[in-house]
C-alpha cells in the first residue's frame, strides 16, 4: 500500500511563498522523486493564511524510511538555508500509509 509523506509551510509573506514555489518547482520535488517518491503535489490550502501542502507518494513505508536515511537530511539541509523559519515560515511534517483510495 502506498506511504504519503506530507510537508505543510506557511508563510507570513506572500514573496517568500512565491519564491519558495519557485524552488519546489525547479528542482526540489523532483530530487524528492529521484529518492524514491512516486509522484508530488503542491496544494495552495483554502483559508486566512498562506499554506501551502506538498505531498509526496512513496510505493512503502520501507521506501519512505530509505529517503529518510538517505536523501532526507541533505534535502532538509537546502530548505532550511534557503527558506530558514526566521523568513516567516513555519514548516510541518506528517506521514502515514494510504488505506483507501478511489478514483
Amino acid at each position: 500500500m502506498t506511504f504519503r509523506y506530507t510537508v505543510s509551510a506557511t508563510f507570513d509573506d506572500d514573496a517568500v511563498a512565491r519564491e519558495w514555489l519557485e524552488w519546489l518547482a525547479r528542482g526540489h520535488c523532483a530530487d524528492v522523486r529521484a529518492g524514491g517518491a512516486l509522484n508530488a503535489e503542491v496544494i495552495a490550502l483554502d483559508g486566512d493564511d498562506i499554506t501551502f501542502e506538498v505531498r509526496y507518494d512513496f510505493p512503502t513505508r520501507e521506501a519512505f524510511e530509505q529517503y529518510e536515511a538517505d536523501h532526507a537530511p541533505g534535502l532538509r539541509d537546502e530548505g532550511l538555508e534557503r527558506f530558514p523559519t526566521h523568513r516567516g515560515i513555519s514548516y510541518a511534517r506528517s506521514s502515514g500509509e494510504l488505506v483507501h483510495s478511489e478514483g
